[in-house]
């Protein structure tokens, strides 16, 4: 019997796992070659892997939701129509495991229902047999939270909830006082994760506090996307030390400017033309003017990077952000900019994003004008070391200045507010730097030609 297995494909320089989100074939389906076979999800995209073969898939080697390393053999494929279809590969929890003794837990119905078996509402990655296990054996979410796992990263094994299992009954007590759930035992301080190149404990070292829901609330889960985005912008407010510096910029010119060619620019591209690419531009222009703006920390060194590459944060229609990158955008003219924004927009909307066009930005852009607010304090897109955020667009009255005396008048202007990491940007850099793109705005030409 002629069997080709399905590998999980490199999918990014730094991506070496993905989740499998959703098999698009069953087992015993004939599969045709490069039709889409399994879908999964990295830390940077959601992508459908094609069929390396022709045939029927016999053999499925991780369930929905389990993670498998770059180069693992996730599926197989037999190239004869006659073959026997084998069942999943996903390990059973053996028959003759006892049940173990339980500990004396004492706490009330819904935190037993809503917190103890949601095993998805934890931060760290349970597998679905180790879960599975768990509920089976009534192992709370914290009791599981509470074993030291042997796996990757950290991760709780098979092997090490069933040692758990053997040896639960010496386990310290838990007892509720007055719906209060307390350990009876000398407190623990809370394991932490090895230091980061950087010096950082992160993330292992910082505990959520467990919240007990309201009668009548409604408990939402976070999908993969929103976990993935938490953990990185908590690691980022860890690691760095934010400061944010804000400069008030008149955009009149380029508003009225647009105003201008907006229609002869559909007219001749089929494309609309933003501020975005407008004031992207200008933050280029101002990075060279200020290059050390455009580095990344590795402990105590300081990567001064060569290639601008500017990453514009997106709203999805799920309500996620996710930060495609114009890569080289020093390179490109103003229409250049307009058509990579977007593209890289459409394409982040439609889930249409390859892993490679959301790595390698050195700088982060991010609208917060577009939800109608007029600044925000954005938090900077590890590991890079600044963020602009832009307002809205308002027209407001201001002091003109003229060779003729002062005057009242109506101008456009926004916010700009910059964020950075103290670490390696001070005060007089983050604030230079952010002036000088409001500088660059403010002296666009309205006369200028596309």
């Amino acid at each position: 019997m002629a069997q080709i297995e399905i590998r999980l494909p490199k999918m990014g320089e730094s991506v070496t796992e993905a989740t499998i989100t959703n098999w698009l074939k069953n087992i015993g389906d004939s599969v045709e070659m490069d039709e889409p076979l399994v879908e999964v999800a990295t830390d940077k995209v959601d992508n459908e892997l094609p069929s390396e073969a022709a045939g029927i898939l016999v053999k499925c080697l991780f369930e929905k939701d389990q993670v498998a390393q770059v180069g693992d053999v996730i599926a197989i494929i037999s190239t004869d129509g006659d073959a026997a279809v084998v069942a999943s590969s996903e390990e059973k929890v053996s028959p003759s495991i006892v049940a173990a003794p339980t500990t004396e837990v004492e706490i009330n119905a819904t935190i037993d229902a809503v917190v103890a078996t949601n095993y998805d509402n934890s931060d760290k990655f349970y597998s679905p047999l180790v879960k599975s296990i768990a509920e089976k054996e009534g192992i709370s979410l914290t009791e599981l939270d509470s074993i030291n796992g042997t796996g990757q990263s950290g991760r709780v094994t098979k092997k090490d909830i069933l040692d758990y299992i053997e040896t639960r009954g010496t386990q310290p007590k838990v007892a509720n006082t007055a719906g209060v759930v307390t350990i009876q035992d000398s407190p623990k301080v809370a394991p932490t994760m090895p230091a980061s190149e950087n010096g950082s404990n992160f993330l292992g070292s910082i505990k959520a506090p467990i919240v007990v829901p309201n009668p009548g609330d409604e408990i939402i889960e976070m999908d993969r996307m929103r976990k993935l985005i938490a953990d990185h912008m908590v690691m980022s407010v860890h690691v760095a030390p934010h400061v944010t510096s804000y400069v008030e910029a008149d955009v009149t010119e380029i508003v009225n400017w647009r105003n201008k060619v907006k229609k002869g620019f559909v007219a001749r591209e089929g494309e609309n033309i933003t501020f975005t690419p407008i004031i992207i531009e200008a933050i280029v222009k101002a990075i060279k003017d200020f290059p050390m703006i455009n580095v990344s920390v590795s402990g105590t060194s300081i990567i001064k990077r060569k290639d601008i590459n500017i990453g514009m944060a997106t709203a999805l229609p799920s309500g996620n952000l996710i930060v495609p990158v114009i890569k080289n955008a020093d390179r490109m003219n103003l229409v250049g900019l307009t058509k990579s924004v977007n593209e890289l927009a459409n394409n982040a909307r439609n889930n249409k994003l390859k892993p490679e066009d959301i790595q390698g930005g050195t700088f982060t852009v991010t609208n917060v004008g577009s939800f109608g607010n007029v600044m925000g304090t954005p938090i900077i897109n590890q590991p890079q070391v600044a963020i602009l955020a832009l307002g809205a667009i308002r027209k407001v009255p201001a002091v003109i200045e003229t060779p003729h005396g002062d005057f009242i008048g109506i101008r456009h202007k926004m916010y700009l507010s910059h964020s950075y990491d103290h670490r390696v940007v001070d005060g007089s850099l983050g604030g230079q730097f952010v002036r000088r793109v409001a500088d660059y705005l403010e002296q666009f030409d309205e006369n200028r030609e596309l």
